[in-house]
């Protein structure tokens, strides 16, 4: 006796909000839209320094933007430039290295932030 082997689709499931498995054949998951980047000038951003979690070394820390990952990700290597630091960004915050609090709110107010 043969057997039928049917080829399973297979599905990339990130993104998929926890839903795994689905019995209807014709499922197709949500997809994520991206928000547009808000204009500078609306932009509310959050600016502190942060010790918490980094083994007693101070970073700044820029919360609340909203936008694309490439537009958080270029504003991050902008500041870094301007500051001469390393840094990181990514879920909608910027760390940038160093004790520069002042120096960063003046890049950031040059641009147009609100802070």
């Amino acid at each position: 006796m043969a057997r039928d082997k049917k080829k399973k689709k297979r599905i990339d499931v990130s993104g998929s909000g926890g839903m795994v498995f689905s019995t209807n054949p014709d499922f197709e998951f949500p997809q994520e839209e991206e928000m547009e980047t808000l204009p500078n000038e609306e932009q509310k951003l959050k600016v502190s320094l942060d010790r918490k979690k980094r083994k007693g070394k101070t970073v700044v820390l820029i919360e609340n933007f909203e936008g694309k990952e490439e537009d958080l990700k270029e504003l991050a290597k902008q500041i870094k430039n301007h500051c001469g630091v390393g840094g990181s960004a990514k879920d909608g915050e910027i760390i940038i290295q160093g004790e520069l609090l002042d120096k960063v709110k003046s890049f950031l107010k040059e641009k147009g932030f609100k802070i």
